[in-house]
Parts: C-alpha cells; sequence; structure tokens
C-alpha cells in the first residue's frame, strides 16, 4: 500500500467534514479504535452515515443519540478488510475526544492534534477478523514508510488515552499477533 497526497491509494474514498488543520503540521502517532453501528451488528453503511454527518437517528433507537455528534476518522477498516478512508492523513480527524498519552517524558493531551486514527469494525468483545490484521499491517507499515516519527511504539488503543472513558479496541483486539504481523512485514 502506498499513500499519495495524504491518501491510502487503496482505500475507497469518503470525505468527512469532521476535519481542520493539524495545528503544528505534525503526524507521529496512530490511535486504534472499534465501532459497530448498530452496535454489535457490521455490515451497512451506518460508520460512514456517522463519519460524514448524515446518519438518520430515526432508522435505529441507538443513532438518536449520536447522529448529532461530529466525530470522523482517517480510516475505517472493515470486517473483509476493506479501507475507507474519510480525513487525509496530513488533516486532524476528530476522533480521540478529550486524551491523553504519556509521549516519553512529557504529557500530551488531545491527540486528535498529532495521531491517525483507524477505526476497527469490531466490538470490545468480539474478535476481529484476519483479514482487518492483514489490513491494519499493512497500513501502518504505509503509515511509517510515509511518516517516519511513527513506529512501532507510538501505537495505542482508544482506551489507553481515555481510560474510564472509552474501551476499544478493547479485549478482543489481540495487540501481540498485530505486533507478529507488523515484524513479518
Amino acid at each position: 500500500m502506498e499513500i499519495d497526497a495524504h491518501w491510502l491509494q487503496t482505500a475507497r474514498r469518503m470525505d468527512s467534514p469532521n476535519a481542520n488543520d493539524r495545528p503544528e503540521g505534525e503526524v507521529s502517532a496512530v490511535v486504534l479504535h472499534g465501532i459497530s453501528l448498530p452496535p454489535g451488528e457490521f455490515g451497512g453503511d451506518a460508520i460512514e452515515r456517522l463519519f460524514t454527518n448524515t446518519l438518520d437517528p430515526d432508522v435505529h433507537p441507538a443513532f438518536a443519540a449520536i447522529a448529532s455528534l461530529r466525530v470522523s476518522a482517517h480510516l475505517l477498516i472493515r470486517r473483509d478488510g476493506e479501507c475507507v478512508q474519510f480525513v487525509p492523513f496530513d488533516r486532524r480527524a476528530w476522533h480521540a475526544g478529550r486524551s491523553r498519552w504519556q509521549d516519553g517524558d512529557r504529557l500530551r493531551c488531545g491527540l486528535n492534534d498529532f495521531a491517525v486514527g483507524i477505526e476497527l469494525e469490531g466490538t470490545d468483545e468480539r474478535p476481529y477478523r484476519e483479514a482487518q490484521y492483514h489490513a491494519l499491517a499493512k497500513v501502518l507499515q504505509a503509515l511509517m514508510d510515509r511518516y517516519p516519527d511513527i513506529t512501532e511504539s507510538r501505537l495505542t488503543g482508544h482506551a489507553w488515552i481515555a481510560p474510564g472513558r472509552k474501551s476499544d479496541p478493547g479485549p478482543a483486539f489481540d495487540w501481540a499477533y498485530l505486533r507478529h504481523r507488523l515484524a513479518r512485514g
């Protein structure tokens, strides 16, 4: 996979209005998330609709509380490994919310400012699929090639940067397996 003009060439592109300029232009970390809409269901276009502000609150009872949210991610990796990109990597997607991270010797807040947000279609409890790990490893390698400040040590989960508020990608995500996939190239 290659990144051209801050877009993943192999991803289906769907522009989200929920983005803005990064204050320092820094792209140096990746936050992994998990999402399913409706909760616990896969497929369909609800995630894309959420990230493009077109989610109909009347379609499902769970949508009423979230349809007005203005959120996005740079990339969604579906259960079958398909990648959908919403925001170019050099812009700030609105994925991490209130967040903080120990970055070496300093505590940093607001990871949206410098991190790429990748959503994996899934839940905290159900295992992610091989196709997702395969696609994720390729995407991460492309990001590391394009943005040298992103290294394996700069990958984190939403739960770790928003403790008590978020739990994704959850215990079903196999961090050791991802690291194994990355080591294999």
